[in-house]
């Protein structure tokens, strides 16, 4: 079995090449970007997994279902509603059911994995809490909810600070740790490792199973050098006080991961200091352009079966 720790653009790349490799894969999903608006409970990280693996991803954008239409949007601005979130409306039918499904008092692992057997896939995804986490981002405009920072306000206020609210209170399923524990190896994707990857390994109880099994653990950087290969990284680790490189990134998943995977192109001093803080650290090709490449950097992966 293969676990693989993630959310966002960067992580439903690897997933869905290592999910054409092997039959037991399970994805530990961030819910720290979850959200109520428009009444419906929103779960983009846990979407995006769900339509990347079925298929329907829309690859161009990196998130929502291709083919999509908004009219349901459209009404909504006629009626003076904020319209800031692109609910399109074949993605809005997950929304609608999922927040009846919570409603009815169903837990947020049981309904991903119905919504998972709905759209016939195989890899198991696994929601770190069925608690509600949020990712609240500081700035000079006040804090705000992380899709409020870089939906609605497109990222452009300056951020001083990043909190989790409701993660040392949440209650981990049980599941995910089996998943670390039964694992052969666990993955920590290339995702923003401020609001993608921390919200999940920096709570206590996953962190102390990480580190039971750091010799299995793999970690891929999102950073080339001193440049995320996507999305706000930079803003968020400069806020909370963490270098924007590869030896940044190491430096927060030091504690638990063996094995760091970097950019063919990365400084050979800094690989230097990284084996000399203890990882083993590999390197290849990590930016994902097209399905040759994610298929390249999962049996590049892969391959820690072996060793």
């Amino acid at each position: 079995m293969i676990t693989v720790i993630g959310g966002g653009t960067g992580s439903i790349k690897l997933v869905r090449a290592i999910a054409k490799r092997v039959q037991d894969l399970q994805v530990i999903s961030n819910v720290a970007d979850n959200i109520w608006l428009m009444g419906l409970y929103i779960c983009p990280d846990i979407d995006t997994m769900v339509y990347g693996l079925s298929g329907q991803l829309d690859i161009g954008k990196g998130w929502g279902i291709k083919e999509e239409s908004y009219n349901f949007l459209e009404q909504l601005k006629i009626l003076g509603q904020e319209t800031w979130f692109r609910i399109g409306d074949k993605d809005l039918a997950i929304h609608v059911t999922r927040t009846r499904m919570l409603k009815e008092g169903q837990s947020l692992l049981s309904i991903t994995d119905w919504i998972r057997r709905q759209y016939e896939i195989q890899p198991r995804i696994i929601p770190v809490t069925n608690n509600h986490v949020e990712t609240r981002i500081i700035t000079e405009q006040g804090e705000m909810h992380i899709q409020e920072f870089w939906v609605k306000n497109k990222g452009s206020p300056e951020v001083r600070g990043v909190r989790y609210e409701g993660l040392k209170t949440s209650i981990i399923n049980q599941e995910a740790i089996d998943a670390i524990s039964q694992s052969e190896i666990i993955v920590i994707a290339p995702g923003n490792p401020v609001s993608s990857i921390w919200p999940i390994v920096s709570h206590k109880v996953i962190k102390k199973e990480l580190v039971r099994n750091r010799k299995r653990i793999v970690a891929i950087s999102p950073i080339i050098g001193s440049n995320p290969i996507s999305g706000p990284a930079a803003k968020y680790m400069n806020a909370v006080g963490v270098e924007v490189s590869v030896a940044g990134v190491a430096s927060l998943y030091n504690e638990f991961a063996s094995n760091f995977v970097v950019s063919s192109n990365e400084n050979p001093e800094t690989i230097g200091k990284l084996e000399k803080a203890g990882l083993y650290v590999s390197k290849t090709e990590i930016i994902m352009k097209d399905n040759r490449d994610e298929l390249n950097l999962a049996d590049f992966v892969l391959g820690f079966l072996k060793k």
